[in-house]
């Protein structure tokens, strides 16, 4: 693993750029992994380029997603009765930060209770990550920022590696926000959860965000919108193949797919071939047959109740000790704290 860190003259801002051996070869055997497997799939991992990081702050803005109207809602409402609850002060480690629009009700109720504040977050856009920083570093003066521009698990290592200063904060308080725990598959949610509880002490907090079970007329709409933005979010998998890889994907011969598989208690995402279709990558000489019809699986969001919650929490050496909800029961923020294990 490499870290190429760099300081704002300010010295409150610190980015570690993490990189590992391989990692541009990483993204060519998971593609080719995937398209050669007997039902095609793509880590939605793989969505997140630069481009990709600006498509999925435009799905939040749109009338159709729900979950960020909802998160808002939550954070407005209950910001300071979330923080009290943590028993602070703290330090704030965000994964997956994003924009940090919504992170910064959560700033607020922290800069309330304590003279300043340590934030860490990790993005796997170093791009975004970076923008993100500066602009909260011109709003808030008592912060300082140590960010990671990093995938979950190598941000979470390098974390749990670090010495922990006590100088500076008495508890952690990790935030894994918007609904991407439903990304992960039962296994993959248990995996992340226990790399998050190797950095936290026992009785540091997690709070994280879930999205609740609900109709699929409400849930279809979110993943599928009138504008097409999630269709391009989505196809942008198929350009980042042809950009890094040399591939030749022709995108308007793919549409977007969603469906509420109700079994599995998920929305799924899939790009579909309108036609039978050969595709070439030339970087790792791979060629790819497409019958009319058939998808390559994206992505997956699984939705939660309160009794799967509480199990995640119990399975992975957390409690679950509060949860607070939207009014429309749509969305939900859950504190869990670590416990002995």
């Amino acid at each position: 693993m490499l870290s190429n860190a760099s300081a704002a003259p300010s010295n409150r801002l610190t980015i570690h750029r993490l990189t590992r051996a391989g990692e541009a070869n990483e993204f060519a055997a998971d593609v080719r992994e995937g398209l050669t497997a007997r039902s095609k799939f793509l880590l939605p991992k793989y969505f997140y380029d630069d481009l990709g990081s600006k498509l999925f702050e435009a799905i939040c803005c749109l009338p159709e997603y729900y979950l960020t109207r909802a998160e808002s809602e939550i954070l407005s409402r209950q910001a300071e009765a979330i923080i009290e609850a943590t028993d602070g002060p703290a330090r704030l480690i965000e994964l997956g930060s994003g924009s940090a629009e919504k992170t910064r009700y959560l700033i607020d109720a922290l800069l309330q209770r304590q003279p300043e504040l340590h934030y860490l977050p990790v993005d796997i856009s170093d791009a975004s990550l970076e923008a993100s920083s500066l602009e909260l570093l011109k709003t808030y003066t008592d912060l300082r920022i140590t960010a990671y521009a990093a995938d979950y698990f190598t941000a979470l290592k390098a974390l749990a590696e670090a010495k922990k200063s006590k100088q500076d904060y008495r508890r952690t308080v990790a935030l894994f926000l918007g609904s991407n725990i439903g990304n992960l598959d039962e296994h993959q949610s248990r995996a992340f959860l226990r790399a998050v509880r190797c950095v936290l002490d026992t009785n540091d907090a997690l709070l994280l965000g879930a999205d609740l079970k609900k109709s699929a007329d409400i849930l279809l709409p979110a993943y599928d919108d009138a504008l097409g933005v999630t269709a391009a979010f989505n196809l942008n998998v198929l350009a980042r193949i042809n950009r890094e890889l040399g591939g030749n994907f022709n995108l308007p011969k793919f549409a977007h797919r969603a469906i509420y598989n109700e079994r599995q208690g998920r929305i799924e995402m899939h790009l579909v071939s309108r036609e039978p279709q050969a595709v070439r990558i030339g970087a790792i000489a791979l060629e790819i047959h497409f019958d009319a019809g058939e998808t390559i699986h994206t992505e997956n969001s699984y939705k939660f109740d309160a009794r799967q919650l509480t199990a995640l929490a119990g399975d992975t050496g957390f409690a679950l000790r509060q949860m607070w909800r939207d009014e429309a029961g749509n969305f939900s923020f859950n504190l869990l704290t670590a416990i002995n294990q």
